[in-house]
């Protein structure tokens, strides 16, 4: 039996929307854009404007057993990267409401984002000085020394075995500090800025390059530059790992219904390294 969701899902929608006022509220704001819905509706974000200042407002909603992980507080400690064309928490405000309700308060970056998807479809101009401060921001981060985790190692390998089982060894060759979200949705342009930083943390060395590469591969011209940028990273055993596991991670999203016409160049390109 099918089960007809729409209007429990719009009551949600709704409900994010009245949370987005309530922190407005709180930090004395006003909305001056269409609000924009996160993941699976968890997240709810807009402009405002407090006198003739712009920020950018985010509400995230989360079950009260989950908030205790790192990704609850990422975005605040995100501001430890001083120097990163990225937006920086200014303010935090908590309520609960039948769920934990966190609202950030956060710098306005200029530009618009790369795609309006994860995935890229179209092409797109991005200089070489944007190319350039991409890698810069990724290598800062791999640099930076933290307790944070984004994958363990128990979680690597339960992806690894559920999507190749004994094909590929689980044992991450080696770690680094990652982002964890590296796509075309969080990338800015024309002048480059990376957004979402809720889940950075520990992650196999080359994670983040190996996201932007696979939601990349609709695009053959941006996925070959990609490849060029990162060719000391991805071009390595390590390298290889972490775009297996990317690929494992995306296919469990694939199977769910999401980045349907990224299911086969994503397996021609699993082939591809499989065979390598």
């Amino acid at each position: 039996m099918t089960v007809d969701t729409g209007d429990a899902d719009a009551r949600f929608r709704q409900w994010m929307r009245d949370n987005l006022v309530r922190a407005a509220e709180h930090f004395g704001v006003v909305v001056t854009g269409e609000p924009l819905h996160g993941w699976l509706d968890r997240s709810i974000s807009a402009p405002v404007r407090r006198g003739g200042a712009e920020y950018w407002l985010r509400v995230v909603s989360e079950d009260k057993r989950w908030i205790g992980g790192d990704f609850w507080t990422g975005n605040l400690d995100a501001n430890g990267f001083a120097g990163l064309s990225k937006p920086y928490v200014l303010d935090v405000f908590e309520w609960e409401q039948w769920r934990q309700q966190r609202a950030e308060i956060t710098t306005r970056m200029p530009g618009s984002p790369c795609s309006p998807t994860d995935a890229l479809r179209t092409g797109i101009d991005l200089s070489d000085q944007w190319w350039a401060e991409l890698r810069r921001t990724t290598d800062t981060v791999a640099a930076t020394p933290t307790q944070r985790v984004n994958s363990s190692q128990d979680k690597v390998t339960q992806r690894l075995v559920q999507r190749f089982g004994d094909a590929v060894d689980p044992t991450v060759p080696e770690w680094e500090t990652v982002h964890g979200d590296v796509h075309w949705a969080n990338l800015l342009r024309p002048r480059f800025g990376l957004l979402d930083w809720e889940l950075w943390g520990r992650g196999p060395v080359g994670t983040d390059a190996a996201t932007l590469l696979c939601y990349s591969l609709l695009v053959p011209d941006i996925a070959q530059r990609v490849r060029e940028v990162y060719a000391d990273v991805l071009d390595t055993d390590t390298g290889r790992f972490a775009q297996l596991y990317v690929v494992a991670r995306l296919s469990r999203r694939i199977d769910g219904g999401e980045y349907p016409d990224l299911a086969q160049p994503l397996e021609q390109h699993t082939r591809a390294l499989l065979d390598s």
